[in-house]
């Protein structure tokens, strides 16, 4: 947690001098969701295509009643597209089902204000605000699991 704390510090001050690195240029990062488009896809697709990465937005079929097999081969096939998936508005038994599989950082609805990235980013301060903090959480986050 300490470093991630200090790496999104890292990314709000660069992006305060208005140097916000492209550390993630030519990676490409997954976003799985079941909900309409919402202020937590934008922030996760904010975060990710600053540093450079390209995002794909898909909606997801699976459920609980899915196969196990389509879970796997599903999984697989996200772990061969993309460095990493973010999942939002997915049952947490799915999306840890999928993170078995994939072979990629699997994250689970990082972007929502309910997950622990929220409160990290309130550590952030208020030099700016509380939205772009998430936002340097998320990339820290990104980072460190793929960059």
């Amino acid at each position: 947690m300490t470093s991630l704390l200090c790496r999104a510090r890292l990314l709000q001050r660069a992006a305060l001098e208005g140097n916000t690195p492209r550390l993630l240029r030519g990676k490409n990062v997954g976003l799985l969701c079941e909900t309409q488009p919402d202020e937590a896809q934008a922030l996760f697709r904010r975060a990710a295509e600053e540093l450079g990465a390209r995002v794909a937005v898909m909606r997801s079929d699976l459920s609980l009643a899915s196969e196990a097999q389509e879970v796997q081969n599903t999984a697989r096939m996200l772990g061969r597209l993309y460095e990493a998936v973010e999942c939002q508005g997915m049952n947490p038994v799915l999306v840890e089902r999928i993170g078995q599989y994939a072979g990629i950082p699997v994250f689970d609805g990082a972007a929502a204000k309910a997950h622990p990235t929220d409160r990290l980013a309130e550590l952030l301060g208020d030099r700016t605000p509380p939205a772009d903090n998430r936002r340097f959480v998320l990339q820290a986050l990104l980072l460190e699991a793929i960059g």
